[in-house]
């Protein structure tokens, strides 16, 4: 594997889609809203067209990482550069190593490694962030079951640990999401 590339997907992870987004449009994303840089809290404070502009380079970020993996060395270097560029979007050098959840970028690196999986869990963020107002909720259940459809689309033992590993860190990015919605004071969608 060419680990000097690994570098590449690092720094592609670190690329500040929300806090670029925001800036075009007056805003500085870390001091409104959630003060997350992230796909969810620009659709918050900015609306759903740039919200998803957000998700949309972010979950590009960890494709293209994904996507040069895959060139260099396969799907075992798909899953290492792919989970380098959401360690990237989570903690950006550029920004003291404060970034997002990486929820997007993760969602961009399996639309690479596992497309009918990233199509579907898409589809149920989709319905339960507009049934519940809560895209932590979404995003939450399908960290969860990400691996499970890895698990069936993929039957790879690999592969569901590596995918297990991105989801940890993803959900531990969540955490505090996860307090407030067990105290019910979590942030709701527009």
């Amino acid at each position: 594997m060419a680990w000097s590339l690994a570098l590449v997907a690092y720094l592609l992870g670190t690329f500040p889609s929300a806090s670029l987004v925001a800036r075009a449009n007056g805003v500085d994303i870390r001091t409104v809203g959630s003060g997350n840089p992230g796909a969810s809290n620009v659709t918050r404070v900015l609306g759903w067209r740039k919200g998803v502009w957000v998700f949309v380079l972010d979950a590009a970020k960890g494709a293209l990482a994904a996507g040069l993996g895959l060139v260099v060395d396969g799907r075992p270097a798909g899953y290492v550069f792919g989970a380098l560029a959401v360690v990237g979007h989570v903690f950006p050098i550029w920004n003291r190593l404060r970034g997002g959840k990486g929820v997007a970028t993760g969602g961009g690196v399996f639309a690479v490694l596992s497309p009918v999986v990233f199509v579907v869990l898409v589809g149920l963020w989709a319905v339960i962030s507009r049934l519940s107002k809560k895209a932590s909720l979404a995003s939450i259940v399908i960290v969860a079951l990400l691996p499970v459809g890895v698990g069936i689309v993929r039957q790879e033992a690999w592969e569901v640990l590596a995918t297990i590993g991105i989801c940890i860190l993803v959900m531990a990015r969540h955490l505090g999401n996860i307090k407030r919605l067990l105290t019910r004071n979590e942030h709701a969608l527009t």
